[in-house]
């Protein structure tokens, strides 16, 4: 998954966009006809989103060429993602939970599978120092910011996304709360804060109603990937 900044923006690159929670066959379908550039399969056992490394590797197995299955791991033991990885080739991995810099790169091979760590933003915006953050977890491909909540993500909450440092050097991926209404405006207040920008969605593109945590609603997902796109559109 291959993370964009201003510069890039003026030569007609793109936005990244990830779908993640997935857990049915016609939800990776319908990612993947939005054009997704990586497609997220949780690993926590507590999550509703949950699936097993079985489950995520016949998903996983849809996949065309050049759209990345990451799979989300929250304070897992290094050996079983080590095992999930040979069973989902060509994975990336995303530590959603309190691992430490020294945790990741075990888990991950010493970084032989790319993996992404995530930062729990407190809703207010305050109280994280993200830079020092990135900079502990430079090994780390990008890093993902979610809405601190009880649980590890998925709750549907955003952060307040104007009180990130003005200067992060490092590839972030924004996420938490964000929905096809609201991650145009998001990519337009993040972007200039990093060296590139990606999105990722979950609780925002899924079906209305209770009891459905883990199942997307193809509409919601392509006008998702519309508002990435016009967030690209160069200027009327």
């Amino acid at each position: 998954m291959i993370l964009m900044n201003e510069s890039q923006q003026a030569r007609g690159q793109r936005t990244r966009f990830k779908i993640c929670g997935l857990t049915r066959e016609q939800d990776v379908d319908a990612a993947v006809a939005a054009g997704c550039d990586a497609v997220g399969f949780v690993m926590y056992s507590k999550s509703p989103r949950y699936v097993t490394v079985e489950r995520a590797a016949a998903l996983a197995g849809r996949l065309p060429p050049f759209v990345t299955p990451v799979l989300l791991f929250v304070n897992e033991a290094p050996e079983r993602v080590l095992a999930a990885c040979e069973s989902v080739p060509g994975a990336w991995l995303q530590f959603h939970g309190e691992e430490s810099p020294e945790q990741c790169l075990l888990a991950s091979g010493n970084a032989k599978h790319p993996y992404i760590r995530v930062a729990r933003i407190p809703l207010s915006g305050d109280g994280f120092d993200l830079v020092k953050f990135a900079t502990e977890h430079a090994r780390a491909r990008a890093i993902l910011l979610d809405a601190h909540v009880e649980d590890y993500g998925g709750a549907g909450k955003a952060f307040n996304w104007s009180h990130l440092p003005p200067n992060v050097n490092a590839h972030l991926v924004l996420s938490g709360g964000l929905t096809p209404a609201n991650v145009t405006d998001g990519i337009v207040q993040v972007r200039p804060r990093c060296k590139t920008l990606a999105v990722d969605v979950s609780s925002g593109v899924e079906l209305d109603g209770p009891g459905n945590k883990g199942l997307k609603d193809p509409e919601k997902i392509h006008r998702f990937a519309a508002a990435v796109r016009a967030a690209d559109a160069p200027p009327a």
